[in-house]
């Protein structure tokens, strides 16, 4: 059976145990929590910071869904666009590289700490001067690295594919898997970029059956080839019964955690509808 989760990365505006208790108010099961600013920049985030969440949790009673750790705004004094996914764990600078390697330790404490069963992360784009074929190289590299930490820790690694990464869709996320063949390794799953990229989001749920760490969940306008641009559930096009459906189908019981970082100014609208959207699928 499926569970619902919320990511903490809508609710931007509050600190992360407020926006644990406000995701609690609203029925879900679990929390995804934010690994960067303003949450948990892992070079910031104390003692004091993780004994606060860790209160929340326990008196909210929500399960942790996942630790997200696809970006790292916090390293830039003021980031632009493109640096969504720098330093990645892709770069060709050693020192950079190591960095985003040791951040995804930390977030995989973070993960021990809070029971949460894994962590996401991003490939990032090739920089110029960075064929793909080295990029690859570098990816491997780090992974093993980083899976080597997350294992004896009892934590997954869910790469989170997006358009124009450069792990960018299902057979490219299936085919790293693969390559690196360790069971720790999986992809979390984020419906909405499966979508964009064109794919039948229902027949990517049943080709990763297996491999699933978790799911993000948010509507697309458009539907397949549509704009990348989270939404609310009933806010686009997307068909949820179907993968769903298809999620029931491959025996995943883990969580579909809504991730709708678009509605900074409005996050309890976006949790309370996104909830009541999808309440009936689970």
């Amino acid at each position: 059976m499926v569970d619902l989760a919320f990511s903490t990365n809508a609710y931007t505006e509050y600190g992360l145990p407020e926006a644990v208790y406000r995701i609690a108010d609203h029925g879900y099961a679990g929390v995804e929590l934010l690994g960067d600013d303003p949450h948990a920049y892992f070079p910031e985030f104390g003692d004091d910071e993780r004994d606060a969440v860790l209160e929340a949790i326990a008196d909210t009673d929500l399960a942790v869904s996942n630790i997200n750790a696809n970006t790292a705004m916090g390293y830039y004094d003021d980031a632009p666009p493109s640096a969504f996914f720098e330093p990645s764990v892709i770069r060709a600078d050693d020192a950079a590289r190591e960095w985003r390697v040791d951040y995804t330790k930390r977030a995989i404490d973070l993960a021990e700490t809070v029971d949460s069963p894994a962590v996401c992360l991003a490939t990032g784009r090739p920089l110029p001067g960075t064929p793909p074929e080295a990029a690859h190289g570098y990816l491997r590299e780090s992974l093993h690295e980083i899976l080597d930490y997350a294992e004896p820790r009892g934590v997954d690694v869910g790469i989170e594919f997006e358009p124009e990464l450069l792990v960018e869709n299902t057979d490219e996320t299936l085919a790293l898997i693969d390559d690196i063949g360790r069971d720790s390794l999986g992809v979390n799953l984020d419906v909405g970029h499966a979508a964009v990229y064109g794919e039948d989001v229902a027949e990517s749920v049943r080709r990763c059956a297996g491999s699933i760490t978790g799911v993000h969940v948010e509507d697309i306008v458009g539907g397949r080839r549509g704009k990348h641009y989270h939404r609310i559930p009933g806010e686009g096009d997307l068909e949820f019964e179907p993968i769903f459906d298809a999620l029931e189908e491959i025996g995943y019981d883990g969580f579909a955690t809504l991730e709708l970082y678009t509605y900074p100014d409005e996050p309890d609208r976006a949790a309370r509808e996104a909830y009541d959207a999808l309440e009936a699928y689970v």
